[in-house]
């Protein structure tokens, strides 16, 4: 235990973050191993020169986390290591074909209850409300409401509020941008970005590269503009295969590929800075325009937020869209493209599409971000969602069958799971909805591949009793279809 001192904490972090990832770290590794009982928190205070109270708030947050317990006057032990995750998903080969798209009628089926009220949701790809700052962007709206000119009620520019592009040009920072604000087009959340990125580069009929699995909404702008799809496969560590990539792009005349570089949605993957700078490289090789979503980006779980495919585009090719729809406010639909060469095309689109997004959240959001603290913010978001996952994954390994196998998301909040073969996931979800439980088949996470026993769970809700007792539930059903 005497691995770590006090001098050799770095001043930036709380202190009790520092001994709990120490602990964390001896942990992982087996120098602590299940059932271990831990030293008191006097001897961790005299171990680590900390005082009684500090070493207390590292305990509790390893608590949160699931990875040690309280014992009535026994003190800690440790209850958790991540040794004991279970596999990862299967990659899955999509055919080899230029296809069309047809999902709007299994996304139909489900869509009707995603978002009901009175069931335990592990279907809502978004960050529960109490984790998001409510009281300091709704004193952004009065702001916004008292300082704006005309009081947000007349149009705003179509590219989008000038202060609020201004901070998305300061947010690039964060993974390794350097943009002006007039190079930034808002939208109306990410897939409108995405949407409108794909009209300026195709036309009906043309055929796009799309990494699979990935989130139906993209599958969805795609049918709905009459375009083709190659499915290029994602690895669970390592994201979209380059190789498969670069076969296809042999193989037809793909005019743009569409690809989720940090923690697609959802498999949680994030590629190496290595694969995303070969990716461009590729795709400026042969001058396909890379439609980049990368609005998971800010919810990553390691120390450092990853850079963008964006960084390495030397011609203009990567059309880089995000939003803050899911680490600050989706209902406030703020998304943002920056779409390189094809820049004026994509204002002309969102010129026609809806002349511009709406005044007034734009302007709430712009005063946040200036005055807000959303890195703060994003700090607790990050931490609390971490701690999620592990809770998560904790009861599902107690709660599934043992041949269940899961993601490891690296950021964001989804679980991709593939199980037992007899399982189908559509009978699934309407069982689970008996028992008032939400989940999202993994059939309309491809056009094409038959995820017929995967699932898509988040866990974007705090670690409630409810959770507990929905995937309690969910377990004894899926163990009842085997």
């Amino acid at each position: 235990m005497s691995g770590m001192k006090k001098n050799h904490f770095n001043t930036d972090d709380h202190l009790y973050l520092q001994v709990a990832d120490g602990l964390e770290k001896m942990i992982a590794g087996e120098v602590l191993r299940i059932g271990d009982k831990l030293p008191s928190v006097r001897v961790l205070s005299e171990e680590y020169g900390i005082s009684m109270g500090t070493a207390f708030q590292a305990y509790y947050h390893l608590e949160g986390r699931g990875l040690i317990e309280s014992r009535p006057k026994s003190g800690y032990y440790v209850r958790f290591n991540h040794q004991r995750f279970p596999q990862l998903p299967d990659q899955v080969k999509p055919d080899a074909l230029s296809h069309e798209v047809s999902v709007k009628e299994m996304i139909a089926s489900i869509y009707a209850d995603i978002a009901a009220k009175d069931v335990i949701n592990f279907a809502l790809g978004v960050p529960d409300p109490s984790l998001l700052p409510a009281a300091k962007i709704n004193k952004s709206v009065v702001y916004a409401l008292r300082n704006s000119k005309d009081h947000c009620i007349s149009y705003e520019h179509t590219q989008g509020n000038p202060e609020l592009r201004q901070q998305i040009a300061k947010l690039s920072f964060n993974w390794g941008g350097k943009i002006k604000p007039e190079e930034v087009i808002v939208t109306s959340g990410c897939l409108e970005a995405v949407m409108m990125c794909l009209k300026a580069v195709t036309n009906h009929g043309d055929t796009v590269a799309v990494e699979c699995p990935n989130y139906f909404g993209i599958y969805q702008s795609i049918e709905n503009l009459g375009l083709k799809v190659v499915e290029i496969q994602a690895d669970p560590v390592d994201g979209l295969d380059l190789d498969a990539l670069q076969k296809a792009i042999k193989k037809f005349s793909i005019k743009a590929c569409v690809a989720v570089p940090n923690f697609n949605n959802p498999l949680g993957t994030c590629m190496s800075d290595d694969n995303k700078k070969k990716l461009v490289e590729i795709i400026t090789k042969h001058n396909i325009p890379l439609i980049e979503d990368d609005t998971y980006g800010e919810l990553h779980f390691g120390k450092n937020r990853p850079i963008s495919c964006k960084v390495y585009d030397t011609k203009g090719l990567v059309m880089y869209c995000a939003s803050i729809s899911k680490s600050l406010a989706p209902g406030y639909r703020i998304g943002w493209t920056l779409p390189g060469k094809f820049f004026e095309q994509v204002k002309q689109i969102k010129r026609i599409q809806n002349i511009s997004s709406p005044s007034l959240t734009q302007a709430a959001i712009a005063h946040y971000l200036k005055n807000g603290r959303y890195e703060y913010h994003l700090k607790n978001l990050r931490k609390a969602l971490h701690t999620q996952s592990l809770r998560y994954m904790q009861a599902i390994i107690e709660y599934f069958p043992a041949d269940t196998k899961v993601s490891r998301p690296a950021g964001g909040f989804t679980f991709w799971i593939e199980l037992n073969g007899k399982v189908d996931s559509f009978k699934l979800r309407t069982e689970a909805m008996k028992h008032k439980i939400s989940i999202v088949p993994g059939k309309i996470f491809s056009a094409s591949i038959d995820y017929s026993n995967y699932i898509r769970l988040s866990f974007g809700k705090p670690w409630s009793d409810d959770s507990d007792y929905g995937l309690m539930m969910l377990g004894k059903i899926i163990k009842k279809m085997i």
